[in-house]
């Protein structure tokens, strides 16, 4: 179905290939995922087979893609439309209608097929995504993870041979993710539609990849195999194939269940010992500092059009602490953020950063909010505004009046291989990500926010995330993050907060609310249950301090 015959893309500018020596095929009715750590070039990847790349991105195509026999060189993406489905990272670019149902057809209409048609594969996605509850509702009111849904379902309507898909569950919650990825199977199964999947998330996807192909380094040969076999000798790995390898398991496991099965003698010798606190984990570690609070939220009910986002939410942030709010797409997690930087005003109740007497943000100039809070959104690109990266960082240190060069470390720190002359554009999701992350923490606010801080990121980019926050969180600053990555969540917060509907439905130690919850609990504790093992790191520094083999 896809042929890749030599491929390698070259941009203008770019010292080496984006992705080099491609020669492989996809035959129809498999599911393959791509993976690699961030800026690698899957991306590129799958924009040749789409025809984006060369035809909208630029940069220089060598060798030939072709999809059901036709060669993307020689046919535009619209051309291409009837065969191939694309969802990127970025769902905002991918709509063209105000509402979900419009978006639903509008791929079909382009098509032109039958309005009955239209009308029954759009009630069939509405279903098979979860979406009937907002097929009315305007596409800029949704969720970052709806919109993702919908993203996804505009796609489907039009029944492609193939779907070519770039991080398709990134901005899901864990159920969402299952029921996405469930969609995709059964595509695959009983209808033969071929999947081109990049997912940096592969504790939710790896059990379900027919083959898995690697892209090991900028330009490196890819390797293309067995999920098992590529996982044992990939640079990015879940949970899962990780602690795998560290109890020496053969063939790693896959799936949870299958971890499970294998664990018996694992667990033996963990009952003995205690998860450690500190760096490895939240486990049992120091709460929060003294001090007054850096943010007070008090029976918070905040109106979004006609749509209640949050209801009677209080929460209280002190020095030191590190807090994920988790929940479903559409809890209220990015509306809770929103409103500690005075985006929103609430409807009831309120909002304070520094203590009784301190700020109230919607009545606060920004000038006045950044010394107190910094926001991280989704979408990273609401940060930067520069041709360079270097012109991002000397901006952030002016803005900051920081000493000339804070920024640029930071970047170093997240981004070891990004250039100073490099625009934010070229950058990849998890790097551009990355990047804003510098230009807040460059003011060191005390408080500090992050909406879904993990898109795009490889498992060696979030560990280095993990440190920065953690650095944080040790001096006093403290960190709220909404996410769907449960095992961000296991490696960072000592405290989780779960929200349903709006309102707090769950507010404690991470070792308590994520184990107890199936949805939110990180894949080490799924296997390790009933023990309160939260991520692999955690078993590896109990075994090696107790001097006990794995």
């Amino acid at each position: 179905m896809i042929r890749f015959d030599q491929v390698s893309v070259t941009y203008g500018d770019g010292a080496a290939p984006a992705v080099h020596g491609v020669d492989l095929t996809v035959p129809e009715g498999e599911l393959v995922l791509v993976v690699g750590p961030s800026g690698v070039g899957k991306s590129t990847l799958l924009g040749t087979v789409s025809g984006l790349v060369p035809h909208f991105t630029g940069g220089t195509l060598h060798g030939r893609v072709t999809v059901d026999g036709r060669d993307t060189r020689e046919h535009r993406p619209r051309e291409l439309a009837d065969v191939v489905g694309t969802v990127g990272q970025d769902p905002l670019a991918h709509f063209v209608t105000d509402t979900v149902e419009d978006e639903l057809a509008y791929g079909m209409e382009c098509l032109g097929l039958p309005p009955d048609t239209m009308r029954r594969r759009v009630e069939e996605t509405l279903d098979l995504l979860g979406l009937a509850d907002l097929r009315d509702r305007p596409v800029a009111s949704l969720s970052g993870g709806q919109m993702q849904r919908v993203a996804i379902g505009s796609v489907l309507t039009t029944h492609p041979k193939v779907l070519v898909l770039d991080e398709p569950t990134s901005a899901l919650d864990p159920a969402a993710a299952e029921e996405v990825l469930a969609v995709l199977q059964r595509l695959v199964h009983d209808l033969g539609t071929t999947v081109l999947m990049a997912e940096h998330r592969l504790e939710r996807v790896v059990q379900y990849a027919d083959r898995v192909l690697l892209l090991p380094a900028p330009g490196a040969a890819p390797v293309l195999g067995e999920p098992a076999e590529v996982m044992a000798l990939s640079p990015v790995r879940p949970p899962v194939v990780a602690l795998g390898r560290l109890a020496g398991w053969s063939p790693l496991p896959l799936s949870v269940r299958d971890a499970r099965r294998r664990a018996a003698g694992l667990r033996e010798r963990l009952d003995e010992l205690e998860p450690p606190a500190g760096r490895d984990g939240p486990g049992s570690a120091d709460g929060p500092g003294g001090g007054e609070p850096l943010a007070e939220v008090s029976s918070l009910s905040v109106r979004r059009g006609r749509v209640t986002a949050l209801e009677k939410v209080d929460l209280t942030v002190r020095p030191g602490e590190t807090i994920a709010l988790m929940g479903r797409n559409g809890a209220g997690k990015s509306t809770l953020l929103n409103t500690l930087v005075g985006m929103y005003e609430p409807a009831r109740g309120t909002v304070r950063l520094g203590g009784a007497s301190g700020a109230v943000p919607h009545r606060t100039r920004p000038s006045g909010l950044l010394r107190r809070v910094g926001l991280v959104p989704q979408d990273p690109r609401d940060l930067l505004y520069a041709d360079t990266v270097a012109a991002e960082c000397a901006g952030a240190d002016r803005d900051a009046g920081a000493e000339p060069g804070t920024c640029r470390a930071l970047v170093s720190t997240l981004l070891p291989d990004v250039h100073d002359g490099t625009h934010p554009r070229d950058l990849s999701e998890g790097q551009r990500l990355a990047l804003a992350l510098a230009v807040v923490l460059t003011a060191a606010p005390p408080l500090l926010l992050l909406d879904e801080p993990t898109r795009g990121l490889d498992y060696a980019a979030k560990e280095r995330l993990t440190g920065v926050l953690r650095a944080l969180a040790d001096d006093g600053h403290a960190v709220v993050l909404a996410t769907h990555d449960v095992e961000l969540a296991a490696e960072l917060a000592r405290r989780v907060v779960i929200l349903a509907d709006g309102e707090v439905v769950a507010d404690g130690p991470s070792s308590e609310v994520v184990t107890s919850s199936p949805a939110f609990a990180p894949q080490t504790a799924k296997i390790l249950a009933p023990r309160r093992w939260l991520t692999v790191g955690q078993v590896r520094t109990a075994l090696e301090e107790a001097g006990v083999g794995a």
